[in-house]
């Protein structure tokens, strides 16, 4: 491959943070008409080493070209001069101002606009791309990939030819990144060179080029896309063989139902109902996956039924162990204290885990302790179980940590996770409610979680898990129920159904009751 060609060479970039040592030596090239994938779990180097190239970071040494020539990018601007443009996962837009606006905020130019000459040009690159784009629709009143197209279309406005995306489709349907993707090799065959951060490897397979692979920080290398598959990019990220199958064992016994929802509604301080006239069941032995675009009222859901966030209306029903047997007990109202005094057996894996979950600053044993220290008899609190146990849970769920006394906040994120999920199921649930328990782990812990999970379905308990990976909610989940503004828009069958008709369901409210249709 000629110089010429080579839009982006780095070679030996190296940058650390403290005593962390985000990139070790990576060298890499970034072609014109060519769209290239750069894979890694969290924690690889991926958005650092693109925080270079976009001027956002500066290495601690190594070499950067850009067509051809040696160049030095201390900021932003100087990155933007160069033709290099970056599409953050939060996008920089000003919500009050129209997409026209944004697009040209911080341009030079006259005090007056030539609003007419502005949308002309907006609408002559929407057209030759394939963007969909309304230049003087406000952001305020635009979805997620609406947003998304204002973000590319602001770069290639300003003449960017060299475009970074950072996990563009973490918060799309399947239906807007399949239109994403379009527009992508659009860009590609103009000449652009696209580089897009993930590491969801359909995508990878679907859309790019080339895949350059990072591990630890360090580059492991460069595929054609043509000439490798799942598992080989799957090892090349982890170092070694992983199975890619998530079991979905089929329970026979009848657990019968653990959770009724009646016509929940959960109004927000603003007055917004977050949760509209929500109803569904579980029952134990169940996965039933909850699926919705961000926002859609996911959290506020597993909040309500935890008795963490308050109910305008309707019922929370949850099986509670008697004396005299198991009964049907309204939760609405009651703290998560009063829950359990009301012998309903639940446990909640919450979306923060520093921050609702666990206690950073305290050790494995005190975070057990948090759970069960209610339960003492005495003024002093025992800690000889609760350090039994999370002895165990490090044996159990391969915890690496220097031992049960390290703070929380010195593990890993999946270590962290495995920790939180691994205290709730020693509590022994009937009912167990999870959001994105995955989020943020890489490979290994996330499957770790997935045999946890099932491990729980397989003894009964009835598990509420929010998700944002279709492919997972799919392979994982009995049923899945979607969420749209608040309202439920169907609840399917998991084996019965397509990724597709899910993306379809996060953007249309099917039912307006709220009613269970599965």
């Amino acid at each position: 491959m000629s110089e010429e060609n080579n839009a982006i060479r780095l070679v030996n970039i190296t940058k650390s943070f403290g005593s962390v040592l985000a990139n070790d030596s990576i060298s890499l090239d970034v072609r014109y008409g060519e769209i290239l994938a750069l894979l890694g779990e969290n924690g690889s180097g991926k958005t650092t080493l693109m925080n270079i190239l976009s001027g956002i970071y500066y290495p601690d040494s190594g070499t950067i070209y850009v067509k051809g020539q040696e160049v030095k990018i201390p900021s932003p601007k100087d990155a933007f001069n160069l033709g290099i443009g970056m599409i953050h996962q939060h996008f920089k837009l000003v919500d009050v101002l129209t997409a026209a606006e944004n697009i040209i905020l911080g341009l030079p130019g006259s005090v007056r606009l030539n609003r007419k000459a502005i949308s002309a040009e907006i609408k002559k690159i929407s057209s030759r791309y394939g963007f969909d784009i309304e230049p003087e629709k406000k952001i305020y009143n635009m979805s997620v990939s609406e947003k998304q197209t204002v973000e590319i279309v602001k770069l290639l406005y300003r003449g960017a030819d060299i475009l970074i995306l950072d996990e563009p489709t973490a918060v799309l349907t399947p239906q807007e990144s399949d239109k994403l993707f379009e527009v992508l090799k659009n860009m590609k065959n103009d000449g652009k060179a696209i580089v897009i951060i993930t590491h969801k490897l359909n995508e990878v397979l679907a859309v790019s080029d080339r895949v350059s692979i990072l591990r630890k920080g360090c580059s492991v290398g460069t595929v054609k896309t043509s000439e490798t598959n799942r598992q080989e990019l799957t090892e090349l990220m982890v170092g070694h063989s992983v199975s890619l199958e998530i079991e979905r064992p089929e329970i026979n016994t009848k657990h019968g139902e653990y959770l009724k929802i009646v016509d929940l509604t959960c109004i927000d301080s603003d007055g917004h109902k977050v949760l509209d006239n929500i109803n569904f069941s579980l029952n134990g032995g169940e996965i039933l996956g909850i699926a919705g675009i961000a926002g859609s009222g996911q959290r506020e859901l597993c909040e309500a039924i935890a008795g963490l966030y308050p109910v305008k209306g309707g019922a929370i029903l949850c099986r509670s162990e008697t004396p005299n047997g198991p009964v049907n007990e309204n939760i609405v109202g009651k703290s998560p204290t009063e829950i359990i005094k009301k012998g309903v057996a639940m446990a909640f894996v919450p979306e923060d885990r520093l921050g609702m979950g666990l206690v950073a600053s305290m050790d494995m044993v005190e975070n057990m302790m948090l759970k069960s220290y209610k339960q003492g008899k005495g003024p002093f609190t025992e800690r000889k179980k609760p350090r039994q146990m999370a002895e165990r849970m490090i044996k159990e769920l391969d915890i690496v940590t220097p031992g049960v006394s390290t703070p929380i906040r010195l593990l890993s994120g999946g270590n962290v996770q495995k920790v939180l999920l691994g205290r709730e199921i020693a509590s022994e649930p009937s009912v167990l409610l999870v959001a994105y328990p995955v989020r943020g782990l890489d490979i290994n812990s996330s499957y770790t979680i997935y045999n946890l999970l099932n491990e729980q379905k397989k003894k009964g308990v009835a598990i509420l898990f929010i998700g944002e990976d279709l492919d997972v909610l799919l392979e994982l989940c009995d049923r899945i129920m979607v969420l749209c503004d608040g309202k439920v828009s169907g609840i399917v069958n998991a084996k019965e159904t397509t990724k597709e008709e899910l993306g379809l369901m996060m953007v249309h409210i099917g039912d307006e009751k709220g009613g269970e249709t599965a």
